[in-house]
């Protein structure tokens, strides 16, 4: 994915951070939002997994810090949850002005409650998904129960929050008293999707039935297994960014962006790879594709690897030769089933090569035919199979020419 930073106004004319994750060499065709945990920022690795997701099925994701965290402008202190929904509304308006209006909502826990208040400001919101979220926005008021009583009669405190000290005032508890999510949750005009582990011991899974049950349908539930509260294991988080990148998809409302479906940007496949590992995404013919490398070769095994591509275009090049040319001939091919295998082996093993020293690469190419065939019929196909265009071109002269692009 390619990211842009940008800033722009909350409602108190304060420049929040942020980040726009955009699928790479490919016009999104939708936007979402991201809400971040109490006290975390827009670069939280979940945020980053799941926007990276998202992009893969073209959908673009504004992450952002809210109002005192990050990168983003104005004191923590004098900030709230309804700050943090005003922070998110503000967000959406910025899209809709600059790009196009957020279809989807994301919230990570406190992020989840807010969004879920905030779906009703946002009309282009048409599904929201929430991961360790909250029921009742005062459940955050936990994390400080033991600085209550000094909050209440200084007006605030110094509360230590996983290692990192801020300063709570009055107003935030005396804000988060006044919050009725549940009604906000009952009138939701958009599609839900719950994601909660049952080892939460941060905000607990009975949080996830109280939002699932004041919800109406569409509705759907995930969960989310052995996960902590944050998804610090990398594992946990991909999973959730796929489900959600899956999910999503169902309730977008492409009639606004009805043609970019079927447009390829500059009509060539896009591959990207950054710094850290080998796992690569691809964008062909606007399908978006994984890539990776075992971990025995320092990879982390989220996708084929290059070779595997290699043989998967050289046999369904074959697989759909064959069945061109069945129907052409009126040949009752049912299905062609090609398996193929590479390896590098010693030039001199190779009795048709040209090269005599060294290694060559070898791929073995099975093919299975089902259907009530002729002899005669098989064994045309088998010359067939040898005609497919990609077979010529590993078998022709090839030339590649690369040259580097300045970046703008």
């Amino acid at each position: 994915m390619k990211s842009l930073r940008i800033r722009f106004p909350n409602a108190e004319g304060l420049n929040l951070a942020a980040r726009l994750d955009l699928p790479q060499d490919e016009k999104p065709i939708a936007y979402a939002l991201f809400a971040h945990c109490f006290t975390c920022t827009k670069n939280i690795k979940a945020a980053v997994n799941i926007a990276a997701a998202l992009n893969r099925e073209k959908i673009a994701v504004l992450r952002f810090d809210f109002t005192g965290l990050g990168q983003s402008e104005g004191e923590f202190s004098e900030t709230n949850f309804s700050t943090n929904v005003a922070d998110l509304v503000a967000a959406a308006q910025h899209l809709e002005r600059e790009y196009q209006g957020p279809q989807i909502l994301i919230g990570h826990s406190l992020g989840g409650a807010a969004v879920l208040q905030a779906a009703h400001q946002i009309p282009s919101v048409r599904a929201i998904a929430t991961i360790g979220a909250p029921h009742d926005p005062k459940h955050v008021a936990r994390n400080f129960e033991e600085n209550r009583l000094q909050i209440e009669q200084h007006g605030e405190a110094e509360v230590n929050l996983a290692g990192r000290h801020f300063t709570i005032k009055k107003q935030f508890l005396e804000d988060l008293e006044m919050q009725h999510l549940d009604d906000h949750i009952r009138t939701l005009k958009s599609a839900l999707l719950v994601m909660h582990s049952p080892r939460d011991t941060t905000v607990g899974i009975d949080n996830a039935a109280k939002i699932y049950q004041a919800a109406r349908h569409p509705k759907s539930f995930i969960s989310l297994d052995e996960a902590d509260h944050l998804l610090l294991n990398e594992d946990d988080s991909l999973y959730a960014a796929r489900m959600i990148a899956v999910w999503s998809r169902r309730y977008l409302n492409l009639a606004e962006t009805a043609g970019i479906e079927a447009e390829v940007t500059d009509n060539r496949v896009t591959v990207s790879t950054a710094h850290d590992g080998f796992f690569t995404e691809l964008f062909a013919n606007h399908h978006a594709l994984v890539a990776d490398e075992p971990t025995e070769y320092g990879g982390t095994d989220r996708g084929p690897t290059p070779y595997d591509y290699l043989l998967a275009a050289l046999g369904s090049c074959t697989s759909m030769t064959l069945q061109m040319y069945a129907r052409l001939k009126k040949i009752p091919l049912q299905k062609a089933i090609v398996r193929l295998s590479h390896e590098k082996i010693h030039a001199r093993d190779c009795a048709a090569c040209q090269t005599e020293n060294g290694k060559i690469d070898r791929m073995e190419r099975e093919v299975e035919l089902v259907g009530e065939l002729t002899a005669e019929q098989r064994q045309r196909l088998l010359q067939i199979a040898d005609r497919c265009p990609v077979h010529k071109t590993l078998h022709g002269d090839v030339e590649v020419v690369t040259r580097i692009k300045e970046r703008n």
